[in-house]
Protein backbone atom coordinates (compact mmCIF):
# COMPACT_ATOMS: atom_id res chain seq x y z
CA UNK A 1 0.00 0.00 0.00
CA UNK A 2 2.76 2.44 1.20
CA UNK A 3 4.60 1.70 -2.04
CA UNK A 4 1.59 2.22 -4.29
CA UNK A 5 1.00 5.61 -2.70
CA UNK A 6 4.67 6.40 -2.56
CA UNK A 7 4.92 5.57 -6.91
CA UNK A 8 1.72 7.38 -7.44
CA UNK A 9 3.10 10.33 -5.51
CA UNK A 10 6.34 10.10 -7.71
CA UNK A 11 4.26 10.11 -10.86
CA UNK A 12 2.28 13.20 -9.68
CA UNK A 13 5.20 15.09 -9.04
CA UNK A 14 7.06 14.40 -11.83
CA UNK A 15 3.76 15.03 -14.17
CA UNK A 16 3.80 18.24 -12.32
CA UNK A 17 7.62 19.60 -13.10
CA UNK A 18 6.56 18.56 -16.70
CA UNK A 19 3.58 21.10 -16.49
CA UNK A 20 5.90 23.84 -14.84
CA UNK A 21 8.57 23.18 -17.78
CA UNK A 22 5.87 23.38 -20.60
CA UNK A 23 4.64 26.32 -19.20
CA UNK A 24 8.02 27.83 -18.64
CA UNK A 25 8.58 27.73 -22.49
CA UNK A 26 9.56 24.04 -23.78
CA UNK A 27 9.69 25.77 -27.33
CA UNK A 28 12.79 26.53 -29.26
CA UNK A 29 14.41 29.59 -29.79
CA UNK A 30 13.25 29.45 -33.19
CA UNK A 31 9.49 28.59 -31.89
CA UNK A 32 10.02 31.45 -29.38
CA UNK A 33 11.27 33.95 -32.32
CA UNK A 34 8.39 32.59 -34.64
CA UNK A 35 5.88 33.75 -31.86
CA UNK A 36 7.63 37.29 -31.61
CA UNK A 37 7.75 37.84 -35.16
CA UNK A 38 3.60 36.80 -35.32
CA UNK A 39 2.95 39.38 -32.67
CA UNK A 40 5.33 41.99 -33.85
CA UNK A 41 3.52 42.09 -37.32
CA UNK A 42 0.04 42.21 -35.64
CA UNK A 43 1.79 45.31 -33.36
CA UNK A 44 1.75 43.91 -29.98
CA UNK A 45 5.20 44.69 -29.13
CA UNK A 46 5.56 44.24 -25.78
CA UNK A 47 4.20 40.34 -26.26
CA UNK A 48 7.18 40.41 -29.20
CA UNK A 49 9.60 41.37 -27.02
CA UNK A 50 8.44 38.78 -24.43
CA UNK A 51 9.02 36.34 -27.17
CA UNK A 52 12.34 37.14 -27.98
CA UNK A 53 13.70 37.67 -24.91
CA UNK A 54 12.25 34.03 -23.99
CA UNK A 55 14.39 33.15 -26.93
CA UNK A 56 17.26 34.47 -25.30
CA UNK A 57 17.02 32.60 -22.08
CA UNK A 58 17.27 29.96 -24.21
CA UNK A 59 20.10 30.85 -26.58
CA UNK A 60 21.99 33.95 -25.22
CA UNK A 61 23.77 33.62 -28.34
CA UNK A 62 21.14 34.03 -30.65
CA UNK A 63 21.87 36.64 -33.85
CA UNK A 64 18.21 36.87 -34.65
CA UNK A 65 16.70 37.49 -31.17
CA UNK A 66 19.01 39.46 -29.96
CA UNK A 67 18.61 41.84 -33.22
CA UNK A 68 15.20 41.34 -33.17
CA UNK A 69 14.76 42.42 -28.86
CA UNK A 70 17.35 45.58 -30.32
CA UNK A 71 14.83 46.30 -32.93
CA UNK A 72 11.58 45.96 -30.67
CA UNK A 73 13.17 47.87 -27.59
CA UNK A 74 13.84 50.83 -29.49
CA UNK A 75 10.75 51.08 -30.79
CA UNK A 76 8.58 50.43 -27.26
CA UNK A 77 11.08 53.44 -25.68
CA UNK A 78 10.28 55.73 -29.16
CA UNK A 79 6.77 56.35 -27.63
CA UNK A 80 7.72 56.64 -24.11
CA UNK A 81 8.83 59.95 -22.33
CA UNK A 82 11.78 60.03 -21.08
CA UNK A 83 12.49 58.27 -17.40
CA UNK A 84 13.36 54.74 -16.19
CA UNK A 85 11.27 52.53 -18.60
CA UNK A 86 12.51 54.40 -21.53
CA UNK A 87 16.31 54.41 -20.40
CA UNK A 88 15.89 51.06 -19.10
CA UNK A 89 14.47 50.03 -22.27
CA UNK A 90 17.26 51.48 -24.46
CA UNK A 91 20.00 50.71 -22.50
CA UNK A 92 19.24 47.21 -23.27
CA UNK A 93 18.24 47.88 -27.01
CA UNK A 94 22.10 48.78 -27.34
CA UNK A 95 23.15 45.34 -25.41
CA UNK A 96 21.74 42.95 -27.07
CA UNK A 97 22.86 45.07 -30.50
CA UNK A 98 26.35 45.28 -28.97
CA UNK A 99 25.76 41.44 -28.14
CA UNK A 100 24.92 40.47 -32.06
CA UNK A 101 27.65 42.29 -33.29
CA UNK A 102 29.80 40.23 -31.51
CA UNK A 103 28.42 36.95 -32.33
CA UNK A 104 28.29 37.91 -36.30
CA UNK A 105 30.25 40.60 -36.61
CA UNK A 106 30.39 41.01 -40.23
CA UNK A 107 26.43 41.07 -41.08
CA UNK A 108 24.95 44.20 -41.44
CA UNK A 109 21.89 43.76 -38.81
CA UNK A 110 24.06 43.83 -35.46
CA UNK A 111 25.70 46.93 -36.77
CA UNK A 112 22.29 48.96 -38.04
CA UNK A 113 20.88 47.52 -34.36
CA UNK A 114 23.34 49.53 -32.82
CA UNK A 115 23.53 52.32 -34.78
CA UNK A 116 19.94 53.06 -34.37
CA UNK A 117 19.99 52.09 -30.36
CA UNK A 118 22.73 54.58 -30.25
CA UNK A 119 20.86 57.23 -33.04
CA UNK A 120 17.32 56.97 -30.98
CA UNK A 121 19.53 57.40 -27.57
CA UNK A 122 21.17 60.25 -28.56
CA UNK A 123 17.82 61.77 -29.98
CA UNK A 124 16.46 62.29 -26.35
CA UNK A 125 19.89 64.36 -25.44
CA UNK A 126 20.59 67.41 -25.36
CA UNK A 127 22.77 68.85 -28.69
CA UNK A 128 26.04 68.17 -26.76
CA UNK A 129 25.62 64.63 -25.89
CA UNK A 130 24.00 63.80 -29.02
CA UNK A 131 27.23 65.24 -30.71
CA UNK A 132 29.29 62.81 -28.41
CA UNK A 133 27.38 59.90 -30.27
CA UNK A 134 27.58 60.94 -33.50
CA UNK A 135 30.88 59.61 -34.48
CA UNK A 136 30.04 56.41 -32.95
CA UNK A 137 26.53 56.11 -34.65
CA UNK A 138 28.19 56.76 -38.83
CA UNK A 139 30.67 54.61 -37.92
CA UNK A 140 27.97 51.65 -37.18
CA UNK A 141 25.82 52.22 -39.88
CA UNK A 142 28.70 52.39 -42.48
CA UNK A 143 29.65 49.53 -41.47
CA UNK A 144 25.88 47.76 -41.85
CA UNK A 145 26.74 49.38 -45.49
CA UNK A 146 29.58 47.66 -46.01
CA UNK A 147 27.86 44.35 -46.00
CA UNK A 148 24.43 45.59 -47.11
CA UNK A 149 24.24 48.79 -49.43
CA UNK A 150 20.83 48.21 -50.09
CA UNK A 151 19.96 48.60 -46.35
CA UNK A 152 17.48 50.25 -46.03
CA UNK A 153 17.27 51.04 -42.07
CA UNK A 154 21.25 51.61 -42.58
CA UNK A 155 20.46 54.31 -45.26
CA UNK A 156 17.83 56.01 -43.04
CA UNK A 157 20.48 56.77 -40.26
CA UNK A 158 22.59 57.90 -42.66
CA UNK A 159 20.41 60.69 -44.05
CA UNK A 160 19.31 61.35 -40.14
CA UNK A 161 23.25 61.61 -39.28
CA UNK A 162 23.49 64.24 -42.03
CA UNK A 163 20.58 65.93 -41.00
CA UNK A 164 21.44 66.23 -37.76
CA UNK A 165 24.67 67.21 -38.01
CA UNK A 166 23.53 69.94 -40.81
CA UNK A 167 21.19 71.08 -37.82
CA UNK A 168 23.52 71.90 -35.25
CA UNK A 169 24.98 75.54 -35.58
CA UNK A 170 27.16 78.52 -33.91
CA UNK A 171 29.50 77.39 -31.06
CA UNK A 172 27.85 73.60 -30.96
CA UNK A 173 28.80 73.46 -34.57
CA UNK A 174 32.40 74.50 -33.93
CA UNK A 175 32.60 71.71 -30.95
CA UNK A 176 31.18 69.29 -33.20
CA UNK A 177 34.06 69.89 -35.82
CA UNK A 178 36.54 69.48 -33.16
CA UNK A 179 35.05 66.58 -31.22
CA UNK A 180 34.06 64.34 -34.58
CA UNK A 181 37.30 65.46 -36.68
CA UNK A 182 37.20 68.28 -39.59
CA UNK A 183 37.63 65.63 -42.01
CA UNK A 184 34.57 63.58 -40.63
CA UNK A 185 32.39 66.97 -40.01
CA UNK A 186 33.08 67.68 -43.37
CA UNK A 187 30.91 65.20 -45.16
CA UNK A 188 27.65 66.37 -43.46
CA UNK A 189 25.67 68.08 -46.40
CA UNK A 190 22.23 68.60 -46.28
CA UNK A 191 22.30 66.70 -50.34
CA UNK A 192 23.40 63.92 -48.59
CA UNK A 193 20.56 63.84 -46.34
CA UNK A 194 18.37 64.10 -48.94
CA UNK A 195 19.76 61.23 -51.16
CA UNK A 196 20.34 58.97 -47.99
CA UNK A 197 16.79 59.28 -47.41
CA UNK A 198 15.14 59.64 -50.76
CA UNK A 199 16.74 56.10 -51.29
CA UNK A 200 15.36 54.43 -47.99
CA UNK A 201 12.24 55.63 -49.34
CA UNK A 202 12.51 53.96 -52.63
CA UNK A 203 14.27 50.82 -50.75
CA UNK A 204 11.83 50.32 -48.26
CA UNK A 205 8.31 52.25 -48.75
CA UNK A 206 6.15 51.10 -46.32
CA UNK A 207 8.09 52.28 -43.50
CA UNK A 208 6.72 55.79 -42.62
CA UNK A 209 9.16 56.41 -40.72
CA UNK A 210 11.34 56.77 -43.60
CA UNK A 211 8.80 59.63 -44.79
CA UNK A 212 8.34 61.69 -41.93
CA UNK A 213 12.38 62.64 -41.43
CA UNK A 214 12.24 63.07 -45.55
CA UNK A 215 10.00 65.29 -44.75
CA UNK A 216 11.66 67.05 -41.99
CA UNK A 217 14.66 67.19 -44.46
CA UNK A 218 12.61 68.61 -46.94
CA UNK A 219 11.38 71.35 -44.51
CA UNK A 220 15.07 72.59 -43.35
CA UNK A 221 15.80 72.77 -47.09
CA UNK A 222 13.08 74.95 -48.19
CA UNK A 223 10.94 72.53 -49.98
CA UNK A 224 7.54 73.12 -48.22
CA UNK A 225 6.11 71.17 -51.59
CA UNK A 226 7.71 67.93 -51.02
CA UNK A 227 7.77 68.22 -47.35
CA UNK A 228 4.25 68.65 -47.79
CA UNK A 229 3.85 65.64 -49.86
CA UNK A 230 5.49 63.23 -47.72
CA UNK A 231 3.82 64.30 -44.62
CA UNK A 232 -0.20 63.64 -46.56
CA UNK A 233 1.54 60.61 -47.54
CA UNK A 234 1.57 59.30 -43.96
CA UNK A 235 -1.50 60.42 -43.09
CA UNK A 236 -3.31 58.33 -46.04
CA UNK A 237 -1.29 55.42 -45.41
CA UNK A 238 -2.63 52.03 -43.48
CA UNK A 239 -1.17 51.08 -40.25
CA UNK A 240 1.15 48.53 -40.72
CA UNK A 241 3.94 49.00 -37.70
CA UNK A 242 3.80 49.72 -34.08
CA UNK A 243 4.62 52.80 -33.82
CA UNK A 244 2.91 53.99 -37.08
CA UNK A 245 -0.06 55.85 -35.14
CA UNK A 246 3.16 57.62 -33.39
CA UNK A 247 4.27 58.90 -36.75
CA UNK A 248 0.89 59.68 -38.25
CA UNK A 249 0.67 62.23 -35.41
CA UNK A 250 3.90 63.23 -35.79
CA UNK A 251 3.27 64.48 -39.69
CA UNK A 252 -0.22 65.98 -38.47
CA UNK A 253 1.38 68.15 -36.02
CA UNK A 254 4.06 69.10 -38.39
CA UNK A 255 1.80 69.75 -41.41
CA UNK A 256 0.25 71.99 -39.39
CA UNK A 257 3.21 74.15 -38.72
CA UNK A 258 4.79 73.68 -41.84
CA UNK A 259 1.25 75.28 -43.25
CA UNK A 260 1.30 78.45 -39.86
CA UNK A 261 4.66 79.12 -41.11
CA UNK A 262 5.45 81.86 -43.36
Amino acid sequence: MWTRWRVAGLLVSFAAVLIAVQKAGAQTASERIALGDRAYADRQAKTALDQYRLALSLEPKNYEALCKASRTEVDIAEGLDAGPSHDSLQTSAQRHAEAAIAVKPHDADGHFALARALGRKALSLGTMDRIRYAKLIRVEALEALKYDSLHAGALHVMGSWNAEVMRVNGLERAFAKRFLGAEVFATASWDEAQRYLEKAVRLDPDRLVHHLDLAAVYADRGNKVKAREQYNMILAAPVRDFNDPLYKKKAADKLKKLGEAK
